[in-house]
């Protein structure tokens, strides 16, 4: 019989790598579907074989880490004079936090923030620094390498078009990277200097209160109910009669305000104002008045649910030297 030509051979094995034998292979390894194609392919549709293809690349082995919980890392800033972003990258050790690759690989999608103005799906495909792959590929080559499970978990941006964006950095591992990150927009026609300077205060005022919002009206109308219930039934244990709980509860909810609203709370540089006052007599040193006109906060790890068990099981093992 006549011998088929090698193309037509290649063709007739890649009709034979079917959906089903890709999803398996995903399964398997939690490699993107091309990856597991490109693995198929180049393996004859030999599954143990895609499976070490895909390991040998690193590609497997990132995303055996995948599920394991990352809630260490950096918050990571950038910024210019009328705009600054915040991202977070998290890793499951403070030891790789320390590391000057990752903090390397940090810093430079920070730089890319700025660009993707507070879209995630955006960053992660931007252009790592100069080379072909993306920020999402970088970081996924970076888990194979290091060794321990990353996520790029959030960005955010700011922009001011007549003032400042100010920022502050606490606990910084390295400029523009550490654990809670603020930015802060203000709107003022005044000395860009000065408006800067006050800037910089109201952002180390954020690190440090963690408000909700920058005024009443601005608060989540469900966070403010849900306060209101509470108070209205711990009013009811009084007994005092109706009218008399209202204003109980109205002057309580004020003193929750003091909590959570920015322009509210009293300000942490000179506690005997608050920030509104604060702002108030920096626009006059400014020569104009100063709006606030947003804010961003982020705190390494805030809101990521850490397994516990996981965390204790690693500490014996390695007590026990495994």
């Amino acid at each position: 019989p006549m011998r088929i030509s090698e193309s037509e051979e290649i063709e007739e094995r890649m009709a034979t790598i079917t959906a089903a034998m890709v999803k398996e292979l995903r399964e398997k390894t939690g490699a993107g579907m091309m990856d597991c194609k490109a693995a198929l392919n180049e393996n004859d549709g030999d599954m143990e074989a895609a499976v070490d293809w895909l390991r040998a690349k690193g590609l497997a082995k990132a995303a055996k880490k995948a599920g394991r919980v990352a809630a260490e890392g950096l918050i990571g800033l950038s910024e210019t004079d009328s705009e600054a972003a915040l991202v977070e990258v998290n890793s499951e050790t403070d030891f790789v936090a320390r590391n000057p690759i990752f903090q390397e690989m940090v810093n430079t999608i920070s730089n890319s923030a700025i660009k993707a103005k507070g879209d995630i799906e955006k960053l992660g495909g931007e252009t790592y620094a100069n080379g072909g792959n993306s920020v999402a590929e970088t970081l996924k080559e970076m888990v194979g390498s290091i060794g321990e499970n990353m996520t790029l978990r959030r960005t955010a941006h700011l922009a001011a078009d007549k003032g400042v964006v100010a920022s502050y950095m606490h606990n910084q591992a390295a400029p523009g990277l550490g654990k809670i990150g603020v930015i802060v927009a203000l709107e003022s026609s005044g000395d860009a200097d000065a408006v800067k300077g006050f800037g910089k205060q109201v952002a180390m005022h954020i690190a440090a209160t963690n408000p909700q919002a920058i005024d009443t009206d601005s608060l989540d109308q469900d966070l403010v109910e849900r306060e209101r219930t509470v108070l209205t039934e711990q009013a009811k244990e009084s007994g005092k009669p109706d009218n008399v709980i209202e204003k109980m509860v109205e002057g309580r909810l004020r003193k929750f305000y003091e909590e959570v609203v920015l322009l509210k709370q009293p300000f942490v540089h000179d506690p005997d104002n608050t920030v509104a006052k604060a702002m108030e007599a920096a626009g006059k040193d400014a020569g104009a008045p100063i709006k606030i006109t947003g804010f961003y906060r982020f705190a390494l790890g805030e809101g990521i649910e850490k397994d516990e068990g996981d965390f204790v099981a690693e500490v014996a093992a390695a007590a026990s030297g495994a």
